[in-house]
């Protein structure tokens, strides 16, 4: 399967988990959260059925706990449609066996976020253990840094050109770009950003935050970005599956 879910440009359809249901967050601040669904797993099979062929699963509970804890509605999104696509997991994958726990139960990757930034020995561990391909980290930027501890504020920060780089070098190859300050606002992406961070040539980029539209996409793709996540537009109706197929 995994050859014919490979494109020069993937669309990630986003489901980020909450207390059971389907939300968005505005700027990743839980006081702003939209909930559009009480069924994840629904959600994920119309993406799917719609032509999604990734899905972006967030446990917004596990960012913020530090440890997962929507692996069970996760487990259910992969039972319900991982033979027709590839599901990724994020949020509260701190250790070595938090990663291994979730790539055993069926999901394609995982992408890492305050774990790359604060455990390099957990990294090379799971790198290791699970190789590149299997292993993506989310560069979450705010105000010019890249985050942890699920964007919390007061988060400690690097300069995201910096955390690339390093992490290229310790062997990851895919970075998921996400500007905070437009991530649930449908205000564009961050192309200024993003254009850098793939001019500097350090990995595989995948954008995230404000995409709103299928000319948004195929910009992204112009400027060469190996994909992009998409949330809210899905939700609200502004983008579907299929038109941005085929942008």
């Amino acid at each position: 399967m995994a050859d014919e879910l490979t494109s020069a440009f993937d669309i990630l359809a986003a489901i980020d988990l909450r207390g059971g249901r389907v939300v968005r967050l505005q700027q990743g601040d839980f006081g702003r959260e939209t909930v559009f669904a009480d069924d994840p797993v629904v959600v994920a099979r119309t993406f799917v059925e719609q032509g999604s062929r990734w899905l972006h699963v967030v446990d917004l509970d596990g960012a913020r706990a530090g440890g997962p804890v929507q692996a069970d509605t996760i487990a259910a999104i992969v039972a319900a449609v991982g033979d027709q696509a590839k599901v990724e997991a994020s949020g509260g994958l701190r250790t070595a066996e938090f990663v291994a726990d979730a790539l055993s139960g069926g999901v394609a990757r995982v992408a890492l976020g305050t774990a790359a930034i604060t455990n390099p020995g957990m990294l090379a561990q799971a790198l290791a253990d699970h190789g590149s391909a299997r292993i993506v980290v989310a560069v979450d930027v705010r105000d010019g840094l890249a985050l942890g501890e699920g964007w919390q504020p007061g988060a400690p920060g690097i300069p995201p050109d910096e955390l690339i780089a390093r992490l290229a070098d310790a062997g990851i190859t895919t970075f998921e770009v996400t500007a905070v300050d437009r991530d649930g606002l449908l205000g564009g992406p961050d192309l200024r950003l993003l254009e850098r961070l793939v001019s500097a040539g350090r990995g595989s980029i995948i954008a995230s935050g404000g995409i709103r539209s299928a000319a948004d996409l195929s910009s992204l793709r112009d400027l060469g970005c190996a994909g992009a996540i998409v949330g809210r537009a899905l939700y609200d109706g502004s983008l579907s599956v299929e038109a941005a197929l085929r942008a």
